[in-house]
């Protein structure tokens, strides 16, 4: 198999690049910085310079693979939104994505999968409610982003072309995302949750994402959004609880909720939201977690 990656040199395509190459799949990746790419992910990795967010000749190779897994965007969480930030969160997504869907569309009969990253964010804010996959979506920033985002993505649906969109939860990992960030205060004794910390937290292990990629590559009936998140996810509360007892330290400072909003602004409105992301479409499709429990996973990823 033939498989196009935008963002491969990102958190997730580092992990990702490897298991393809274990599945002897042939792996070609866009990047604006080969050199720095090809410093990053295995030798026989295949480096197209290009940037995703403007139409140019690496979409003649989009049409020419197999499969596309479109992982292109700018950080979430980087920084404050100002309106030129949410700007440039908006071009990464929609830009890259729509010309991904041309690429695809100009391939003449070729058959091939696509499978687009989008994330948790797209049902907002939704309390104690089980958020399914068809639910709908919220109507704050990240969630009319996160829209657009699979919409760009499903431009691509065709007899010929699967679209499966990711629904992506917090990813944990040792070497990047949000588990570094969050272990810092824990370490000094002053973790805690964030706000009230009865909101939900839907997360991934990280290998178990590149597992469901790899899944999703396979499984032929699945199409559209897939929560891409472990079952049963906990309140920031018990999150703390069991990110302090992994690395037995205090969990009983919570973040006051208007620190949150002095500090990032509009931002603070993601970490303080709930949702309750259950993945019933990969259960139903006889997916298996690795890490299934928040608990072993932390004391899998801290040893």
């Amino acid at each position: 198999m033939k498989v196009f990656i935008t963002g491969g040199s990102g958190l997730i395509g580092r992990h990702l690049v490897p298991k393809l190459f274990d599945r002897a799949e042939r792996v070609i990746c866009l990047t604006r910085s080969p050199e720095r790419a090809r410093s990053l992910l295995p030798p026989r990795t295949e480096c197209v310079k290009g940037d995703p967010t403007r139409p140019g000749p690496w979409q003649a190779t989009v049409g020419d693979c197999d499969a596309v897994i479109n992982l292109a965007g700018e950080p979430i969480a980087a920084g404050r939104w100002t309106a030129a930030r949410k700007q440039r969160l908006r071009r990464s997504r929609l830009r890259s994505t729509a010309n991904v869907a041309e690429g695809i569309a100009a391939s003449g009969g070729r058959r091939c999968t696509l499978i687009s990253a989008s994330a948790t964010g797209y049902y907002g804010d939704g309390g104690d409610v089980a958020l399914t996959e068809q639910r709908q979506p919220g109507h704050d920033f990240l969630a009319r982003l996160c829209y657009e985002w699979e919409r760009a993505a499903l431009q691509a649906e065709s007899g010929r072309c699967r679209v499966v969109v990711l629904r992506i939860g917090v990813v944990l990992a040792r070497d990047g995302g949000a588990l570094p960030r969050m272990l810092i205060p824990f370490r000094y004794g002053c973790g805690g949750p964030l706000g009230n910390g009865r909101q939900f937290l839907p997360w991934i292990d990280l290998n178990d994402l590149v597992r469901v990629i790899l899944f999703a590559l396979d499984s032929s009936a699945l199409r559209g959004p897939v929560n891409t998140v472990a079952p049963d996810p906990p309140t920031q509360a018990e999150f703390a609880r069991k990110l302090g007892a992994a690395l037995g330290r205090p969990s009983l400072l919570p973040v006051p909720a208007l620190a949150l909003r002095l500090l990032l602004g509009e931002l603070a409105e993601v970490v303080l939201s709930s949702q309750r992301a259950v993945p019933n479409v990969l259960k139903a499709a006889g997916f298996k977690f690795g890490h299934a429990d928040l608990a072993g996973a932390l004391a899998d990823l801290l040893a």
